[in-house]
């Protein structure tokens, strides 16, 4: 979230400041007593924590590669499936299919995958990784879980811990 002069700062104990409270008064127009704040701060909080990986991986790691985080995310299935049709690619990068045929064309370019169309079914296609691809990803990845690290160094080992069991359970709770 984003205040008229930056991004919302908290006190000690991790809750919103007055000023943010009457920020998110203004503009909801809500009274701030209907508003769950612990909500909004988690989900605030993983949004930003979600953009700021992505801007640091493609700007420090995926750059050197011409690589998106969607084009890198598509490789990196591809890395440990092998093979995968492109509607199973997209539900699983979470893009539509049009957006997994585009970075796809982009990937072949590169020779990084291929595709096949399915002989009994036209209408499915699969992509696979080519050994180029393959070595991209071995020398890639040690650096990109490098830069994965580094985002929560901060963290004890438990609390890393802990985190991921909570993320797990949002993300089945919501079916994701």
């Amino acid at each position: 979230m984003r205040g008229g002069d930056g991004i919302y700062s908290f006190n000690k104990d991790g809750e919103l400041l007055p000023k943010e409270i009457d920020t998110i008064n203004h503009l909801t127009k809500l009274p701030i007593n209907s508003l769950n704040l612990d909500a909004i701060s988690v989900v605030t909080n993983i949004y930003r924590l979600a953009q700021g990986l992505r801007n640091k991986m493609e700007r420090e790691v995926l750059s050197e590669y011409g690589l998106s985080w969607t084009s890198f995310s598509i490789l990196y299935d591809l890395w440990i499936e092998q093979s995968m049709e492109t509607k199973k690619i997209a539900e699983s990068v979470g893009v539509t299919k049009a957006t997994v045929s585009n970075v796809t064309n982009t990937l072949e370019r590169k020779g990084f995958c291929y595709r096949l169309v399915d002989k009994r079914d036209r209408r499915i296609t699969y992509v696979t990784i080519t050994d180029k691809g393959k070595l991209v990803m071995e020398e890639l990845y040690p650096r990109f879980h490098k830069g994965e690290a580094e985002i929560v160094s901060s963290l004890t080992v438990d609390e890393q811990k802990n985190m991921s069991k909570l993320l797990r359970k949002v993300i089945k709770d919501c079916g994701f």
